[in-house]
């Protein structure tokens, strides 16, 4: 909703209820006119003007710059109008005039419509219509038209500063989802295409002969693609096609005497809308180089949450394969907490020197920024990591179950 539209709510109330204010006022003081009946037919015509018009401030589409000009001839003419309807000695006295504060609303339709220039314009007019009315530069008409002038000018400033934050919210936001969805891209791109890539250069220099070429091209389209990922089009020289990724088929690991890639297999998605079982996501990746621990009861996640976290696992198995070798063993534990899900996946590999994860984000290795850390924040949860040089590294991943968890627990450093 507008930051605009409270306010123009609240105008097309003062107008009504202004109107009946200043119609009490009239009748009250009807015998003291001197033309009574004009005061009468002015306020008639005033009420018509309402009745026709109070659809005109609700919203800022309705209310044109026309009816602003004739709603504010309405108040000008009747605090003119005083002069032949009231007597001398009443307009000398400080009585009030025919619109009376009727005439607030006309003028501050123009600071939430224009600002507070438009604000300065109406407010002036009416300034000048009071003291001709007036007669004279009495205290008590200064400080109306002050009052009134500074009251317009204000909330035209305010309305002014709303309508900026809301564009550079609007703006925000924009930018916000158009990075969710670049990092949920990058996130598949990463977890298959650049895994593809890395695979067939390993492989091709293995081999050798036109293998290798194969794997040279791999690898600078592997460059060039995680460097678009990471932020920005770099042609880095002799890329060239692509095609040649596309010619090696699909694979999660390296060779078959590899124990922690072959954890990294095919899990089936989650099917339907009820709620998903994650130990049947984690199981698969059990394996002579995995250890994997459950619940004896089901975990029940949604079944996208579900899915999110299978992969931030797999994610991370795939880290313990390229840096902590293909020997080294790794554990996964699943905890269901009664507000969050808990994931650990913890291996006997060298550890993550300190400073390691963020060098390796701004070299545009997204494994830990996209597919565990990215995954887990657009759930509402978090990736901790725990590591000690020559001790191993401990992830712990935490999806919230409806409500996002409180961070820093247990005193470890979110990434």
């Amino acid at each position: 909703m507008s930051v605009e539209l409270p306010l123009w709510r609240a105008l097309t109330g003062y107008r009504i209820l202004t109107l009946v204010y200043t119609l009490c006022l009239v009748a009250l003081s009807y015998r003291h006119y001197a033309h009574p009946l004009g005061a009468a037919a002015y306020m008639g015509v005033l009420t018509v003007w309402m009745v026709l018009t109070w659809r005109c401030t609700i919203s800022a589409e309705r209310c044109t710059r026309q009816f602003l000009i004739a709603d504010l001839g309405f108040a000008v003419g009747g605090i003119l109008l005083t002069l032949v309807v009231d007597t001398h000695a009443r307009i000398m006295g400080g009585g009030p005039t025919l619109p009376s504060i009727w005439t607030a609303g006309a003028v501050l339709g123009f600071a939430i419509k224009g600002g507070w220039r438009w604000a300065a314009v109406a407010s002036t007019v009416v300034a000048v219509a009071n003291l001709v009315e007036r007669q004279e530069l009495a205290r008590d008409t200064i400080h109306n038209v002050v009052l009134v002038w500074v009251a317009s000018v204000g909330l035209g400033y305010v309305v002014e500063v709303a309508r900026s934050s809301e564009r550079t919210l609007a703006r925000a936001l924009q930018i916000d989802a158009a990075t969710r969805e670049r990092e949920r891209l990058a996130r598949d791109i990463h977890d298959s295409v650049l895994q593809v890539l890395a695979m067939v250069q390993r492989r091709g220099a293995e081999i050798g002969g036109e293998a290798s070429e194969l794997g040279r091209m791999a690898g600078e389209q592997e460059v060039a693609l995680r460097t678009l990922v990471a932020g920005g089009l770099v042609s880095p020289p002799g890329v060239r096609s692509g095609a040649a990724a596309a010619a090696v088929p699909h694979q999660a690991g390296g060779g078959a005497g590899e124990s922690v890639a072959a954890t990294a297999v095919a899990v089936p998605s989650p099917a339907g809308d009820g709620p998903c079982d994650v130990r049947a996501l984690l199981a698969p990746y059990a394996g002579a180089g995995v250890t994997f621990s459950e619940p004896g009861a089901p975990v029940a996640l949604p079944p996208a949450a579900a899915a999110e976290l299978a992969a931030a696992v797999s994610a991370a198995l795939d880290n313990v394969r390229v840096h902590a070798g293909a020997e080294a063993q790794a554990w996964i534990l699943v905890e269901d907490e009664p507000h969050a899900v808990i994931v650990t996946v913890r291996d006997d590999g060298p550890g993550i020197p300190e400073g390691r994860l963020a060098d390796a984000e701004r070299e545009g290795r997204l494994g830990v920024a996209l597919s565990i850390r990215g995954r887990l924040r657009d759930l509402g949860g978090s990736a901790e990591w725990i590591s000690v040089p020559g001790q191993g590294t401990e992830v712990e991943l935490t999806v919230p179950k409806g409500t996002a968890p409180e961070g820093g627990k247990r005193g470890k450093v979110t990434a």
